[in-house]
């Protein structure tokens, strides 16, 4: 058996010196964020937005992962304000035109729910708040966990490709990479590994996997790390790492719904990505996976993942005077 707390506490000791250094950056802005943010000026916010992914995710159930992918890959550049929605300019290319949100969608999800809101309280709640409310709405709408969403985000006006290129945690990360990226944003290893059980919806496109399946490392055919039989299945529908037509689930046979199937397959590694993998090569996150894996514990996994959303949401927000409320989320006021 793992000694848990002692290697979360191992772990916080290497990141203390960062974490100091990220908190007291980001603790007032984040302080700032209330419950009942918008109860005098649009006091149906959270009713309006719910109502409108209700219709969203009826027609398209399997959207719940991509507008949650949304508001994670917001969150990594910038923090969350909503940059990741901007259209790049004439200028400047923005972060959704970097390589990996080539594959982001959803965006017109945001523009009718933002549509909504306008039409109810013009000029009131920001792109950032919309983005935040709707990925915690499509995840419950997936039966997945609620949780409160302190509001009063406001919204950046800069949005760059070459910081997204660099910020986002890539899908071939292994644990000393993806928890330095983690770090910076205040988040720790266990956050990791629960974020990670967001894959448990949507899927992926080839091209973000098809390296594990061929030539890997030059030595394998295929990355040792893969169950073979599962490995086998992958490549009958990805033909080629240039294969960018095909997508596969990333939790086979539950990507519309949040539930803790995600951590059986990295289990017995299944895990789509070599980030997945990656989580069974640390005694920590490997003991998380195991225990949650044995369908004992879901709801410690709902409600561990509220609390790592609670905390992404807040990473790097903009407050009070600073950024702007958009009018429309694709372009600076």
């Amino acid at each position: 058996m793992v000694d848990r707390s002692m290697a979360v506490k191992s772990f916080l000791v290497l990141l203390l010196p960062v974490a100091l250094v990220l908190l007291a950056g980001s603790r007032p802005a984040a302080a700032q964020l209330e419950e009942g943010y918008y109860s005098k000026t649009c006091p149906n916010v959270e009713t309006i937005v719910r109502e409108e992914m209700e219709k969203i995710i009826f027609a398209a159930p399997s959207l719940a992962g991509p507008l949650l992918r949304l508001h994670f890959h917001d969150c990594f550049v910038r923090g969350c304000d909503a940059s990741v929605l901007l259209n790049s300019t004439e200028g400047n290319m923005a972060e959704r035109d970097a390589k990996p949100n080539k594959s982001l969608r959803g965006f017109s999800s945001v523009e009718r729910v933002k549509a909504k809101l306008e039409a109810a309280c013009p000029n009131t709640v920001s792109c950032a708040d919309v983005l935040t409310l709707m990925a915690r709405d499509a995840v419950v709408l997936a039966k997945g966990p609620f949780w409160s969403v302190t509001l009063g985000r406001r919204d950046g006006r800069v949005s760059s490709a070459t910081e997204a290129a660099d910020q986002l945690p890539p899908s071939y990360g292994d644990i000393p990479l993806l928890t330095k990226i983690f770090a910076t944003k205040g988040l720790d290893l266990k956050d990791l590994v629960v974020l990670s059980g967001a894959h448990t919806l949507g899927t992926a496109h080839c091209p973000s996997y098809a390296n594990r399946l061929y030539n890997f490392s030059g030595a394998y055919h295929a990355d040792p790390s893969l169950d073979s039989e599962y490995a086998d299945r992958l490549r009958m529908r990805c033909k080629s790492v240039d294969d960018k037509a095909m997508l596969s689930e990333m939790d086979p046979g539950s990507y519309k719904t949040f539930d803790t199937s995600y951590y059986r397959h990295v289990s017995k590694r299944r895990g789509l990505f070599q980030s997945d993998a990656a989580l069974l090569t640390d005694a920590t996150t490997k003991e998380y996976v195991q225990r949650i894996a044995t369908g004992k514990f879901d709801d410690e996994f709902f409600g561990d993942f509220s609390e790592s959303m609670i905390k992404m949401g807040n990473v790097g927000v903009l407050t009070r005077v600073e950024g702007e409320i958009r009018k429309k989320c694709y372009i600076v006021n």
